[in-house]
């Protein structure tokens, strides 16, 4: 697209919403009030000589999809999702192949080739046999009838399979839980183990209902479940806040701290704190669904947007937003502070009923925890473990070529095509524009 097509006006226009966003002057406190979770917690890092001694074995759970469809009509397209594990700094062997570099353990379906509409119902299918999603309706739900745990309807077999980004991106969405179902019931996990997760705890893919049993049966076993995500619309509406922050805390709370450490280049001071239901709401805002009533009149209904509710019903999850900074590199401002989402059966004991209560404790060791992730890794402030699992698991843009040679490659073995006809096959004429 010629950039001259853009007006200058409508690129005005967005840097203007960008400015007032994110200059939108702060009310939010900056001194801590005791048992109060959305006022900021000052904590000091875990020191970096200390942060390997623990017992706690760290997994992170991240899948991904990608696809490619060329100019016949053919398109090969795959999900996947894997876990890693960590213990004292040291990765675990979670697989039983004989690989001194590939740790992890992934899985990935057998059906990639796309040429109709049957094919994308197989790709479906064999989701649900899938010895991970067997489980996770067996063993969690104990749910025979997997049409009643679609978010999205009975109806999302055919709904999820009229194109293939919707398919593959409810797939890897759907393998990604049955994971945490695994990685909770593996032989060597312990209580006080965690399970790291990119992204939230929330669903449009899965029920609430069916969603919270995970939470809740994952808390049972004293596991902490926790999602962490760097990129969240909640971050811009907290822009101003975390400049506010990180002023006070680098100019009057660090000077001032009695610091335990005292190495100078490990004193680091971290904070947390429970997102309100206004910068929520800001961040998810309420949408209005237009209804047609019986003599054809339309009547707007407004309802609130299921990521800013707090709580297990009405809503997507089981999840509590908080707001953290689990490392101290100056001047990079808003970039190492992460938007995580813990537990709500793990933050409150009346999570299933009015949801007021906190567990600051376990809130305040959770986040002490995670400090032990952020330090020993080239994006500090990020739990390691879901970068090393982003890495094992992401299928890169080349995974088309690699494909793609190998079907190549078992054609001219079998030889029952014309070589040009073959290559022919693979044809992208985009490449050719």
């Amino acid at each position: 697209m010629n950039r001259k097509e853009i007006s200058e006006n409508t690129i005005d226009q967005i840097a203007q919403h960008i400015n007032e966003r994110a200059n939108r002057p702060s009310t939010f406190p900056i001194i801590t009030i005791s048992g109060r979770t959305e006022t900021p917690h000052y904590y000091e890092i875990i020191p970096f000589n200390e942060i390997d001694n623990t017992e706690t074995t760290f997994y992170a759970i991240d899948g991904s999809y990608n696809s490619q469809e060329f100019y016949n009509g053919l398109t090969i397209g795959l999900y996947t999702a894997g876990y890693v594990g960590f213990k004292g700094g040291k990765q675990l062997v979670l697989n039983e192949l004989n690989d001194p570099v590939v740790l992890g353990k992934g899985y990935y379906p057998d059906n990639i080739l796309i040429t109709n509409d049957e094919h994308k119902l197989a790709v479906f299918d064999e989701l649900l046999e899938l010895e991970p999603v067997k489980k996770l309706f067996d063993e969690c739900f104990e749910e025979s009838n997997k049409s009643k745990v679609w978010g999205i309807g009975s109806s999302a077999r055919e709904s999820v399979t009229r194109n293939t980004s919707s398919l593959f991106s409810f797939c890897q969405e759907v393998l990604e839980w049955a994971l945490v179902w695994e990685i909770a019931n593996l032989q060597n996990t312990s209580k006080g183990d965690y399970i790291l997760r990119d992204g939230t705890l929330r669903s449009n893919v899965i029920k609430q209902e069916y969603l919270n049993i995970i939470g809740k049966k994952v808390h049972k076993k004293g596991l902490r479940l926790v999602a962490v995500t760097k990129n969240s619309p909640i971050k811009l509406e907290l822009a101003s806040t975390y400049k506010k922050i990180d002023q006070y805390l680098e100019t009057e709370k660090k000077p001032r701290y009695p610091f335990k450490t005292k190495n100078p280049k490990w004193q680091k001071l971290c904070v947390w704190f429970e997102i309100s239901d206004d910068i929520l709401i800001q961040a998810y805002p309420e949408r209005s669904q237009k209804v047609k009533l019986m003599h054809g009149e339309i009547e707007s209904i407004t309802k609130t947007s299921m990521y800013a509710k707090k709580g297990l019903t009405g809503g997507r999850g089981f999840g509590l937003f908080f707001s953290a900074r689990l490392d101290y590199v100056e001047k990079l401002q808003n970039y190492d502070w992460v938007v995580v989402d813990l537990n709500l059966y793990d933050c409150s004991s009346d999570a299933e009923t009015t949801v007021k209560e906190r567990n600051i404790p376990l809130i305040e060791e959770t986040f002490k925890e995670l400090t032990r992730l952020t330090q020993e890794h080239y994006i500090l402030g990020y739990p390691y473990p879901l970068v090393e699992a982003h890495n094992f698991i992401t299928l890169k843009n080349n995974f088309k070529d690699e494909v793609v040679k190998r079907v190549k490659a078992s054609l001219y073995k079998t030889q029952m095509m014309d070589n040009v006809d073959i290559e022919n096959l693979f044809l992208d004429i985009h490449d050719r524009f």
